[in-house]
């Protein structure tokens, strides 16, 4: 198989350890820096060069894409899909992803559990809005964060308030949700590949700090998922058309609910947690899909 490794850095834990697993079962692999990628577009066919060179004849491309460089990441991986090349997270499923908003309402469109969430322009509407969440407190988050950036825990509903009139003197987009207090700001990481969780991590959230992300000082263990959460993980990554996902679950009591699906998911926390080869499982993944 002959495989490319899209990333900016491939120095960097997750780009290393797909490259040394796809090594280790005797495919040839490269790393791409998408922005050195530039395409020719036209009715007679689609082509790339890198660097000067031309790009061609790749079976699978793995994308290991940064919210920053989204919009031209995704435009070099589409290429890459209309040249031939098998992805398992196609550029339109990970544009779904990152778009938080588009993201809900397509996992409650399957029925898949999530904290209520509410999501206005007008400011006129910002009290009606937030009444429809019940009382605070309230999670705030920017439409397109990650890692824990861009969201925000108020108490009040002046604070909301607040919040909300701030974003939107910035032309932020955000969405509100309702806060779900018995997850005790733990949540759990369960990574999918293809049709089962091949891992699954607890994080939980530092003293003082709700949100449990490991760029956020949580801390991460090895947890066991349950069926419902598998089977929830696995129908949300396919919700959004991903092979390969991180889907972030709390445990509330009305059953698991869907916080995030991550379509770049890292490696380093899950591989370090639960001691599982998680990239071997990538690389085993797409050499079937492509053998079929």
């Amino acid at each position: 198989m002959k495989l490319a490794i899209l990333s900016r850095n491939a120095s960097l834990y997750s780009t290393r350890r797909l490259v040394e697993a796809a090594r280790a079962r005797g495919h040839s692999v490269r790393v791409l820096d998408p922005l050195r990628c530039y395409m020719r577009i036209a009715p007679d066919g689609f082509s790339m060069r890198y660097k000067g060179k031309p790009v061609h004849g790749y079976d699978v491309v793995i994308p290991r894409i940064g919210t920053s460089i989204t919009r031209y990441a995704t435009a070099v991986l589409r290429q890459f899909e209309l040249m031939g090349s098998y992805t398992p997270n196609p550029s339109d499923a990970i544009l779904r992803a990152r778009d938080k908003l588009r993201a809900h309402q397509l996992l409650a469109a399957q029925g898949i559990g999530l904290p209520s969430t509410a999501f206005g322009d007008n400011p006129d509407d910002t009290d009606d809005l937030l009444s429809l969440l019940g009382p605070p407190p309230h999670v705030i988050k920017l439409n397109e964060g990650t890692q824990g950036a861009g969201v925000m825990l108020t108490e009040k509903v002046s604070a909301s308030r607040a919040v909300v009139e701030t974003l939107r003197g910035l032309y932020a987009s955000f969405v509100v949700q309702e806060f779900v207090a018995e997850a005790g700001g733990a949540d759990l990481r369960c990574f999918v590949v293809g049709d089962r969780v091949v891992a699954a991590m607890r994080r939980q959230a530092a003293e003082g700090e709700f949100r449990s992300n490991l760029h956020r000082g949580g801390e991460a263990s090895p947890a066991e998922a349950s069926a419902e959460e598998q089977a929830v993980a696995v129908r949300s990554a396919r919700a959004l058309g991903l092979g390969v996902a991180g889907v972030d679950l709390i445990r509330s009591q009305r059953g698991p609910l869907v916080l995030e699906v991550n379509s770049t998911p890292g490696l380093e926390g899950v591989e370090g947690a639960c001691r599982v080869d998680v990239a071997g499982a990538i690389i085993d993944f797409v050499s079937k899909k492509i053998s079929i």
